[in-house]
């Protein structure tokens, strides 16, 4: 060996051993970041200062062969609970591979990973990240590999067009929105952005991907997907456009002050002239009155009603109920109403009657059946009674409209129990989700049962049709609003339902029309087992579990509040195993709801006798 050879080759080794001391500090200070304390720590898990990553072999380490250096950190389903500390971690910059799936990571994705500028593979599927994506992750110019899945980003997909290199690219399940980036679709291979809030057009995806990488974003348009796209891009404007635009603003603006003009002249006459307008099909007065909040978190308006309807038509009918005794229907339309929520047939109030009882009120339209049938149906519901399923205590039909008396249920919906933003399922655990479970089961069961001969199930099961009482037992509201096709030819139990806003859909069953409800208590059971949003008729979150088990995956389906309190994952598949029999796509093949209760009601009674011999 030369001299100069000689000199360069001690300068290389004296740099790499001081880059490795450097390194070793600020991986123990990420580490510490990430709050691994449930880690068990065996004798050489290593990530402190009195060992070396190469040297010792850290926990999820891998060095580089001829040099000190790690070259990748590979941390999976470690249990891991803090923050990503990027600025500590990138002091490694010649890491190359990093992948931390499968934890229970928090807080955002820092700026700082583009100092990590040799990155290749960065797999953080399966925390609870949140924010935006940082921008600088277009810095990434070696970047192959990139999977941020199932985690609670929000904002834009950054641009990285500029990574030629890139080859997968996965986002589905997470809260993203604005448009698709023009990635380099003809170098891709792996991408995915479903079940985000994402809208416009899909990029040219050159014929690489289905519909399956786009779905849950009700905004996205073109191809592949079946929406087709309305608007279309303005490539250029000339000094005309601008001009003919300046001519619509100051149009727009003399029209706003005229109608500002007029609001204010209308309001000084307001308190003379009151009058409120006659609803044409219900013979109501509908008035509008102060602002208040819908369920849904927007302003709605408040409605007064009064009845001014004299007609046959303008009885209702009071069934069994100490909450209805007494109830007449001038008191019910007289009363102050507040809008809580609209479908696409129907809206739902909360009314409080003189008395102080609190009533939900379901105004149904374009519900084409006589009077004499849905008379009868009400009456046959009624008399079948069960703790679990909140009975109609009046009805109103005439040929147009129609209107359904509830008990108001102050706590709410379990949709919204799962579903309710950053705290979903916080106080929601594994027996409190079994025992729902189970007692969903016995209703429907019951239920069915009890009208079998009539032929009326429920119809529209999901889970924003399972509302909470005070004492957080389950109550199945809505029974039996669905118009039943028997002439339909389907070989799918499922409700045919353009949106989730659907109320009365037709049920398509050419064998058995109970098996529809089935199906969608086993969608049900999906929820309460991965806590995932059910996209349309539950076919998508079906179609997810069933190729988790297929991968030998099965325990990413469940929802990680779930995992990390220690639920019994024996008894966690069983229950999914109960779903999947549930959504088999033959409906001759769905068990019973009484053989699904027994199975519900088994899983719940082992979990019952483990706990007792644990205590």
């Amino acid at each position: 060996m030369d001299r100069p050879r000689v000199w360069q080759f001690f300068l290389l080794l004296s740099m790499a051993s001081a880059e490795t001391t450097e390194v070793r500090e600020a991986m123990v200070q990420f580490m510490q970041k990430l709050s691994p304390q449930n880690i068990q720590r065996e004798p050489n898990f290593g990530w402190n200062l009195s060992s070396d990553p190469c040297a010792d072999k850290w926990k999820g380490v891998t060095c580089y062969v001829d040099s000190p250096r790690i070259k990748k950190i590979v941390l999976n389903e470690e249990n891991l609970t803090g923050l990503f500390d990027a600025a500590s971690l990138c002091v490694s910059r010649a890491l190359l591979v990093l992948s931390l799936n499968s934890n229970n990571i928090v807080g955002m994705l820092p700026e700082e990973i583009s100092a990590c500028s040799l990155l290749t593979h960065v797999y953080l599927s399966g925390n609870n990240f949140a924010g935006d994506l940082p921008g600088s992750l277009s810095n990434l110019s070696d970047l192959k590999r990139f999977d941020v899945s199932r985690n609670g980003f929000y904002g834009v997909i950054p641009d990285m067009s500029r990574i030629s290199g890139l080859l997968t690219f996965r986002a589905e399940n997470n809260r993203l929105t604005g448009g698709i980036p023009q990635f380099d679709f003809s170098k891709i291979q792996d991408f995915n952005v479903s079940y985000n809030n994402l809208s416009g057009e899909i990029p040219d995806v050159k014929g690489r991907f289905n519909e399956t990488s786009f779905l849950g974003n009700p905004g996205l348009c073109g191809k592949p997907t079946s929406n087709t796209c309305t608007q279309k891009k303005n490539t250029g404007k000339t000094l005309q456009d601008y001009l003919m635009y300046s001519g619509y603003a100051v149009i727009g603006l003399l029209i706003f002050c005229l109608i500002g003009f007029k609001l204010i002249m209308k309001c000084k006459s307001k308190q003379k002239d009151d009058v409120p307008t006659k609803d044409s099909q219900t013979g109501m007065v509908i008035s509008p009155s102060s602002e208040s909040k819908s369920i849904g978190g927007g302003n709605r308006s408040e409605f007064s009603i009064t009845s001014v309807d004299s007609g046959k038509d303008s009885s209702l009918t009071v069934l069994h109920s100490p909450v209805s005794e007494g109830l007449k229907f001038e008191d019910l339309l007289r009363a102050p109403a507040i809008l809580i929520g609209r479908g696409k047939h129907g809206s739902l109030y909360k009314v409080t009657l003189s008395e102080g009882v609190i009533l939900a009120v379901k105004r149904i339209k374009g519900w084409d059946v006589s009077k004499d049938e849905f008379t009868k149906r009400m009456e046959a519901i009624d008399q079948v009674k069960h703790p679990n399923v909140l009975p109609v205590i009046a009805f109103y039909c005439s040929r147009k409209e129609k209107l359904l008396v509830y008990e108001f249920q102050e706590i709410g919906n379990l949709f919204k129990l799962l579903h309710a933003g950053p705290e979903k399922g916080e106080q929601f655990n594994w027996e409190s989700r079994l025992d729902i479970a189970a007692k969903i089961a016995d209703a429907l069961a019951f239920m069915h049962e009890r009208l079998q001969t009539v032929g009326i199930p429920h119809g529209n099961l999901k889970s924003s049709n399972i509302l909470l009482n005070k004492e957080m037992e389950p109550l199945i509201c809505e029974y039996g609003l669905a118009v039943i096709n028997n002439q339909a030819d389907s070989h799918l139990a499922q409700i045919e339902r353009s949106d989730q806003d659907n109320d009365f859909p037709i049920v398509n069953e050419r064998n058995n029309i109970f098996k529809a409800d089935v199906y969608n208590f086993g969608v049900i059971l999906l929820e309460l087992l991965t806590g995932e949003l059910v996209p349309d008729n539950g076919y998508d979150l079906a179609a997810w579990v069933d190729s988790a088990i297929r991968e030998e995956w099965t325990k990413e389906v469940f929802e990680k509040s779930l995992v990390s309190e220690g639920a019994n994952a024996e008894r966690m598949v069983n229950l999914l195993q109960v779903a999947l029999e549930c959504i088999s796509s033959s409906a001759e093949t769905r068990p019973s709801m009484r053989e699904v209760a027994h199975l519900v009601n088994s899983i719940e009674e082992y979990e019952e006798k483990s706990k007792s011999s644990d205590r």
